[in-house]
């Protein structure tokens, strides 16, 4: 969670943009989005300079050489951030309108790749020297005080994403935000979620409600920190991250356009980051990826004929919630690994349609584990029960065990503050999810506990896990009700007493 002091120096440059009579909040979140991507290319091109450096592997930044902008030629090193910044307002302005934003918008030589296709149409908004001048200002101030934010984070901490929480502070200034179930997956979240996975630089891994790219941005992340020396340095592997293994789809240019930006800056090059209608014909992805990590919309629902015909087959319903489980099935190639989150009513309700996608995932493949949320994990956006649902596509079953884990506490408050706290299932999860052959003996009364397949069917499927939860209620003996009211009457009687005593004073 980001601190009072970002949130005012965000409300500030916010307030420039507003003096400068840019009022759109789409339009502000776009044009900042580009100065900080502008920015963290400067950081990430020296970043990776560094990495080459040390791994002893040729590099070559994308300013070292004269750069052509149109028919001008000029020294790529201008370009960057920490250069120009430094340079007179009206200086900066021209850099900006006529060398930066030219530059990015044809940065990828692919122009097929999702960063060439959302950046083609960029277009430099900020009306005068003077704004400009002061944006950067601020973003540099506000940058100063997200590196120090992330020096200052413990170990135990790692997970927090600042720029994430920044992004996330920005787009709840959109008066649309949260609508239709569309709001920031919490960072330690999609991090848990991608360490119970454990993907491998093999992977295919698609999100088919991508957003932001936050789940495949993690997945980066987690490549990187564990398998750094093969995607680094053999070049197939490097290839297959860079170019092949992240598929990420949108209906939103806007979140798109971040995605696109924020995997270029994490340092995936090429993402296929897409325009696509996920439930409609538009997709013809079918048993493609090894791994889905998503977050799809809760809210919404559909038209029968605005979806694929055979995802109608699995469980006929216009829920997108449900559509979405039967598109995560469709889409993964036999073997393949599901952990998504769902609302609660995904996981009891009494739908034929309901039952049909819990009856597919669990008879027809093999449902690994259910892993209840409590309800403030995505305040403030909104107060909805949620779970994880982590499932392999086997198209025979394979389903025995069902592993349940209630989580009570992920590491923040679970109202609208969402403050820091001690408590925090989420290092159990992981560790317990790991080991679970170490889970058989649980008992039900305790926070995670297995349940087998013949229970379930038995239940209608139901996958809450207050349906199969013990829980022990401790008898509390009260004393006779007479003696409390002799306790009320003698309390009376001293009351009375006192009054009297100060009567009896005042009268004096």
């Amino acid at each position: 969670m980001i601190t009072g002091e970002i949130k005012n120096k965000i409300d500030s440059l916010w307030d420039i943009f507003a003096a400068g009579g840019l009022t759109n909040p789409l339009e502000v979140i776009e044009q900042i989005t580009y100065l900080m991507f502008i920015k963290e290319l400067d950081t990430s091109d020296n970043k990776r300079e560094k990495e080459s450096s040390m791994l002893g592997l040729t590099f070559k930044s994308i300013f070292s050489e004269k750069i052509y902008i149109g028919e001008r030629s000029i020294e790529g090193k201008q370009l960057k951030w920490s250069i120009f910044r430094d340079y007179p307002a009206n200086k900066q302005y021209e850099i900006m309108q006529e060398w930066v934003f030219p530059f990015i918008k044809d940065l990828h030589d692919d122009k097929d790749s999702a960063y060439s296709k959302y950046m083609s149409d960029a277009i430099f908004k900020l009306p005068t020297p003077l704004v400009l001048s002061k944006v950067i200002d601020s973003l540099d101030e506000i940058y100063e005080l997200m590196d120090k934010e992330e020096k200052n984070i413990s170990s135990k901490e790692k997970n927090v994403d600042i720029r994430g929480d920044v992004y996330e502070y920005l787009l709840s200034k959109i008066a649309t935000a949260g609508r239709n179930g569309q709001f920031r997956t919490p960072r330690h979240i999609i991090r848990m979620m991608v360490d119970l996975m454990k993907p491998t630089p093999d992977e295919l891994i698609c999100d088919p409600a991508c957003g932001t790219s936050g789940f495949l941005v993690t997945a980066s992340d987690y490549l990187r920190e564990n398998y750094k020396n093969d995607i680094l340095m053999n070049r197939q592997k490097r290839d297959h991250y860079m170019n092949h293994m992240f598929h990420g789809f949108d209906m939103d240019r806007t979140m798109l356009r971040i995605g696109a930006m924020n995997m270029m800056t994490h340092g995936v090059e090429s993402p296929n980051i897409e325009y696509r209608d996920s439930l409609s014909d538009q997709n013809s992805d079918n048993e493609k990826y090894s791994l889905i990590l998503a977050n799809p919309p809760f809210k919404g629902t559909l038209d029968y004929d605005l979806v694929l015909a055979n995802l109608l087959k699995v469980a006929k319903t216009k829920k997108t919630e449900l559509l979405f489980l039967a598109l995560f099935i469709r889409m993964l190639k036999t073997g393949g690994r599901c952990a998504c989150i769902v609302p609660d009513g995904v996981l009891f309700g009494s739908s034929k349609a309901h039952k049909a996608i819990r009856k597919t995932i669990i008879e027809d493949n093999r449902l690994e584990a259910v892993i209840s949320m409590p309800s403030g994990v995505f305040k403030p956006y909104a107060g909805v029960s949620t779970g994880i649902l982590i499932f392999t596509k086997t198209g025979h079953g394979g389903t025995d065990n069902v592993w349940f884990y209630d989580m009570k506490a992920d590491g923040f408050s679970l109202d609208d503050k969402r403050s820091e706290v001690k408590e925090n299932d989420i290092p159990d999860i992981i560790e317990r999810f790991n080991n679970l052959d170490k889970e058989v003996d649980r008992k039900r009364t305790e926070q995670s506990f297995f349940v087998p397949i013949e229970e379930i069917k038995e239940n209608d499927y139901d996958l809450s896990i207050n349906k199969y939860k013990e829980v022990i209620y401790e008898k509390i003996e009260y004393r006779p009700s007479k003696e409390i009211l002799g306790d009320i009457a003698s309390l009376n009687q001293e009351i009375d007493k006192c009054i009297k005593e100060l009567q009896s004073l005042l009268e004096d």
